[in-house]
């Protein structure tokens, strides 16, 4: 049975660490606290993690999971350029609820599914997820939850639906927003001819707060703005 570390408790935490910093280097999963939501992780490094996590979702290749990073300079080394304006979105906004869209660094070996060149990155706001991204680099991580069913908010949620999929469970306690990240695509900023940051998923940060960072770089919101484009 998949053990659960109350990291709420010192020795529980140390262990907890060790064995999911050694879970993640063997290529299995992990659910982790975050700052919003609990997300369960593998090395977005491994396309065999990967495909594990994808699978203990219930989740197609179409779906590919975003990666967590520890700060600006992994994000440099995972995408193929930071623009001026994605600057400012992460200078206002990270460490926290925003996950950017951007084209990846063609130099990397790795498979988080069908990307079309692209991943999706954040920075969380939540230190034991940031010690363990320290240790083991990028990961690859989801909510930590069956696909169709609501994001878990603690880690006994997690395990009700993923039970020993997961090799290590890290108990954090509850969620500290239960808010999902608000997902950018800035791809655009990159390789369009019209430059405009789209938004996927709003959650934790919402779209007036991430217009007064972009201003007219953000797409106008089809509900307010008149808009009758796609979705």
């Amino acid at each position: 049975m998949s053990p659960v570390f109350d990291c709420s408790d010192e020795a529980q935490l140390l262990a907890g660490m060790r064995q999911a910093r050694q879970a993640i280097g063997r290529g299995e999963l992990v659910v982790l606290p975050t700052d919003t939501v609990y997300g369960i992780a593998a090395d977005a490094f491994s396309a065999r993690a990967v495909q594990g996590l994808l699978d203990a979702k219930g989740r197609g290749r179409q779906s590919p999971p975003p990666v967590l990073v520890a700060g600006n300079a992994t994000l440099r080394a995972l995408v193929a350029e930071v623009p001026e304006a994605v600057e400012r979105l992460v200078a206002a906004f990270w460490p926290g609820g925003l996950t950017i869209v951007l084209p990846s660094q063609p130099s990397l070996s790795w498979d988080l599914g069908d990307t079309h060149g692209t991943v999706a990155v954040r920075m969380p706001a939540n230190n034991m997820a940031l010690e363990l991204l320290e240790e083991t680099g990028p990961l690859a991580v989801s909510s930590a939850n069956l696909t169709g069913q609501s994001a878990a908010i603690t880690a006994f949620d997690a395990k009700h639906m993923l039970g020993d999929k997961v090799a290590v469970y890290l108990d954090g306690g509850p969620s500290a927003t239960g808010i999902a990240s608000t997902i950018i695509d800035a791809t655009s900023l990159v390789t369009g001819s019209v430059p405009l940051v789209r938004v996927l998923r709003e959650g934790a940060v919402d779209r007036a707060a991430l217009r007064e960072v972009l201003g007219d770089l953000l797409e106008p919101d089809p509900m307010r703005d008149g808009d009758s484009g796609g979705a």
